[in-house]
């Protein structure tokens, strides 16, 4: 029996399913994310650059090159672990560094990346992080002095997650070096590979966050658009009320907000769309992370629904909005089409009695003008004919008069069958 064969894409899918796997971190060890995201058309960005960058960095430490395609790489570079993952708007790069930091959150931590290579990426930094990975050795009472030691109090988010494997602790503000803190207190004996994933879903929050937040900036830029926009709108509905409002230029208008609102919807919908995506990730980052509260403190999932929940809300009621408007202008310019359908077809309807006026009077015109020609060429004909006739009326005894009286009658009625005759042939 022949092997069945396989789909051309079978293994691609399978694979795709294991793509991206969480590193093995050991514990204690410093972490650095950096994610990278041009400023414009970031979908559309050159992947070829992308790799070019990462091949950069790759040449400075002699490590071996990813696959051509591959979306995600993982090697050593000297005392680094290095893991570059591609994402449809982003690149990120993560680094790790085993052992404990001469102080926490020490930004020399981020040396793995220089500068200048930095300043070579395509894209632009979405949000770094800095990661402080210690064993849970201490109580929760001095886990929480660390805390607060470590970030603002107001904005200060922790919780047990995984059931108690690990607390995780963040304020998710930017410090003087530019980077987000986070820290880790992992309980001795959890292996790296689930210490891998932790910080790769506190990576990821935080990255899915920051790029959604994108959408809260489009939306405010459209929301001084889409005021004078809807007071247009409003306005140009109350005139068509108005038995004096021309409905052209109205029409015109409406034509024009419309147009307008339709650009707005194409520029937007991929941002809209994106964070609503986005946002569902967060959420599910999050809820995977199973929390447990920490000292009290606020969890990850409360500082979202408190901070970061009201921003996608405004995103959701622009998208809303800028729908509802679009579908107003669309049923404004409806009505007044078909107003001024109606008024087409009343000034048609006029017309068309004017020319039924017209045809009536060129008809009686007509009538009056072949009645006239009757006369003019009998007034002719009945004098050729009397040349005639004569000769022979003069033996009768009769006169000019009586003949041309004779003769008129039966010349009149002879023209008048001829012209009515030329007229029937030509209707």
């Amino acid at each position: 029996m022949p092997p069945i064969e396989d789909h051309p894409h079978r293994y691609a899918l399978v694979n795709e399913l294991h793509a991206r796997p969480a590193a093995r971190v050991p514990v204690p060890s410093v972490a650095v994310f950096v994610a990278l995201k041009p400023e414009r058309e970031a979908a559309k960005r050159d992947r070829a650059r992308d790799r070019a960058h990462l091949l950069s960095l790759l040449d400075r430490h002699g490590a071996g090159h990813p696959a051509p395609d591959a979306t995600h790489h993982s090697c050593d570079l000297g005392r680094h672990h290095l893991k570059w993952e591609s994402h449809t708007e982003f690149v990120t790069y993560t680094a790790f560094e085993q052992g404990q930091a001469a102080r926490p959150f020490d930004p020399a931590a981020f040396d793995v990346f220089p500068e200048t290579w930095l300043a070579e990426s395509q894209g632009k930094r979405l949000t770094s992080i800095i990661f402080q990975i210690e064993e849970m050795t201490e109580t929760p009472a001095a886990m929480s002095a660390k805390l607060m030691d470590w970030f603002v109090p107001e904005s200060l988010a922790a919780a047990y997650v995984l059931d108690g494997v690990a607390v995780i602790a963040s304020d998710f503000r930017i410090d003087r070096a530019g980077h987000v803190r986070m820290a880790v207190f992992v309980k001795p004996g959890t292996g790296g590979r689930r210490v891998g994933r932790i910080i790769q879903r506190l990576c990821e929050i935080e990255t899915y966050t920051t790029i959604s937040m994108l959408g809260l900036l489009r939306a405010r830029g459209l929301s001084a658009q889409m005021n004078a926009l809807d007071d247009e709108l409003s306005r140009l509905t109350r005139e068509m009320k108005s038995p004096d409002s021309r409905s052209d230029e109205t029409l015109d208008a409406l034509l024009r907000i419309s147009s307008e609102l339709e650009n707005m919807m194409v520029e937007t919908s991929f941002r809209f769309g994106a964070t609503g995506a986005y946002e569902a990730l967060v959420h599910q980052r999050i809820e995977v992370l199973r929390e447990e509260r920490f000292a009290d403190r606020q969890s990850l999932h409360e500082f979202m629904t408190r901070r970061y929940d009201p921003a996608m809300r405004t995103v959701k009621s622009a998208e809303a909005r800028l729908s509802k408007m679009a579908e107003r202008a669309m049923r404004a310019g409806q009505l007044l089409g078909t107003r001024v359908d109606v008024e087409r077809s009343a000034q048609n309807q006029k017309l068309l009695e004017s020319m039924d006026r017209r045809a009536d009077l060129q008809l009686r015109l007509q009538n009056t003008v072949e009645g006239l020609s009757v006369v003019a060429i009998s007034y002719y004909a009945v004098n050729l004919v009397s040349y005639l006739v004569m000769p022979l009326a003069e033996p009768l005894g009769l006169s000019r008069t009586w003949a041309m009286a004779l003769l008129a009658p039966a010349v009149v009625l002879g023209v008048w069958a001829m012209v009515r005759r030329i007229r029937n042939h030509f209707e």
